[in-house]
């Protein structure tokens, strides 16, 4: 199957809440005897979005924090879903939106991978397949039955990005999985997406790094304020990007 992502006038909203810690007598207050002038406040992390994304290509998403690369990554995954508008993905996806997600701090590392493996929707046999090749590439051979709590943030992104790798998916998805690494496996790590990008399977990087943009990507997206402000070629679209930030836009 051709893996392809399709996104078409996509919009996500979120309701701005000012205060989390109102007291009973405050919440009834503000909810429900509040005068009609008062407004609710929204965020728009999504505002019109549109895009394809088909074989072959290896996405590099750049912006300002909060300028809503998360949310569109969130949108393709499936996790967030639109306000309004219509995501459409085909292919098998493998996500590294934040390190451990998923992981239960209690269990050892091999028992993470036959936890995150059910949760992609792997059988126990289909794992066990691939359990020795993850433990392999993740070096993490003397750490692999000892409880994920005591991992560093490094020891997570090796172990994770090892079995969403391994799985060989249709799309893989990264939100700055590369800044907890250690050099010597980001450079085996970058080595082995180069491999994935061969097989014209789909990449999608966010990353404020930008050397490492160039050298994975194909195209670049610039979101801003929610919206695609600039997609093409790396170079034009990294170029307006870092002007626009040396002009004191931070």
């Amino acid at each position: 199957m051709n893996s392809s992502i399709k996104i078409n006038n996509v919009f996500v909203r979120f309701k701005i809440y000012e205060n989390n810690n109102l007291s009973l007598k405050d919440f009834f207050s503000k909810n429900f005897l509040r005068k009609p002038s008062q407004q609710d406040r929204y965020f728009d992390a999504a505002n019109d979005i549109s895009l394809e994304i088909n074989p072959g290509e290896r996405i590099g998403i750049i912006g300002r924090n909060g300028a809503g690369k998360s949310t569109l990554l969130k949108l393709i995954c499936g996790i967030c879903p639109p306000s309004s508008g219509k995501v459409s993905v085909e292919g098998k996806i493998a996500s590294l939106l934040e390190l451990g997600a998923g992981f239960h701090p209690e269990f050892t590392g091999r028992e993470n991978l036959y936890l995150n493996g059910a949760i992609i929707g792997f059988t126990e046999q289909q794992v066990k397949k691939i359990e020795n090749e993850v433990i392999a590439f993740s070096e993490l051979d003397s750490f692999i039955d000892v409880p994920v709590k005591y991992y560093s943030s490094g020891m997570y992104m090796r172990l994770a990005f090892s079995l969403a790798t391994a799985i060989h998916p249709d799309i893989l998805i990264l939100d700055e999985v590369f800044a907890a690494g250690d050099i010597c496996f980001v450079e085996k790590a970058r080595l082995r997406m180069h491999e994935m990008i061969n097989k014209a399977n789909i990449l999608i990087m966010v990353s404020h790094d930008m050397d490492l943009v160039r050298e994975l990507a194909n195209r670049v997206i610039w979101i801003e304020s929610g919206r695609v402000h600039k997609s093409g070629d790396p170079k034009s679209v990294i170029d307006a990007f870092t002007k626009f930030m040396s002009n004191g836009n931070l």
